[in-house]
């Protein structure tokens, strides 16, 4: 029971890293032209196919957080149920972010089809990145707790230390972003064990599965 449960937590959060990647890393790089709006707003109407396909990836990434969260608790709750809320209270929040920002997109894409106000599609698309922004916070706290709980079931030790690094990377990332814009090579670098250590427990929860 435990193995398949682990398995379909696995199956999750390999979608929601998936459909990030997509979204986020590829499709949203290719769209949106920080301080120009005009040329955002070209590259949604010309790429309205692109566009939506982000879109779609980006309530994708809504659904598996949501489902991840879900199973994360149902996984760990029996030896420490505190600590396994706390992980589906966190994703939840992060699933509830990344639900907002994917209705600016979407708003955004609308404007630029409809109307091409230039102005109005920019300042839609910032809210989009803004509140990707301050959701790191949680993005972060999802993971520590996770690390906790991985340590508690002896998984491997780096790939905890790569959890913890990767959680208070990401809540650091948040309040140099908010207090050091300019810091932006600082901002990006912050994160980056956490996608080390949560590749590994995505593999870890389909290859190895988590025994009592």
């Amino acid at each position: 029971m435990k193995l398949t449960t682990a398995k379909w937590t696995g199956l999750f959060y390999l979608g929601l890293a998936v459909m990030g990647v997509f979204a986020f890393l590829f499709a949203r790089d290719q769209l949106f032209v920080a301080g120009d709006a005009a040329q955002t707003t070209a590259n949604l109407v010309n790429d309205e196919s692109l566009a939506r396909f982000g879109i779609a990836a980006e309530v994708l990434i809504v659904g598996f957080q949501a489902l991840a969260a879900v199973w994360f608790y149902k996984l760990f709750k029996k030896k420490d149920s505190f600590t396994a809320g706390l992980i589906a209270a966190f994703g939840m929040v992060n699933a509830i972010v990344i639900l907002a920002a994917s209705a600016f997109w979407l708003m955004a894409l609308n404007t630029a089809l409809a109307s091409g106000a230039s102005d109005t599609v920019q300042t839609l698309f910032e809210a989009h990145e803004t509140l990707w922004q301050v959701g790191t916070l949680f993005f972060g706290l999802w993971l520590l707790p996770m690390a906790y709980m991985a340590h508690k079931y002896n998984m491997p030790k780096v790939m905890v230390w790569f959890l913890v690094a990767g959680g208070v990377g990401y809540v650091l990332s948040t309040f140099t972003g908010i207090l050091l814009p300019e810091q932006t090579t600082l901002t990006e670098a912050l994160p980056m064990p956490a996608t080390i250590g949560e590749f590994w427990m995505i593999g870890y929860l389909l290859f190895k599965g988590v025994k009592a």
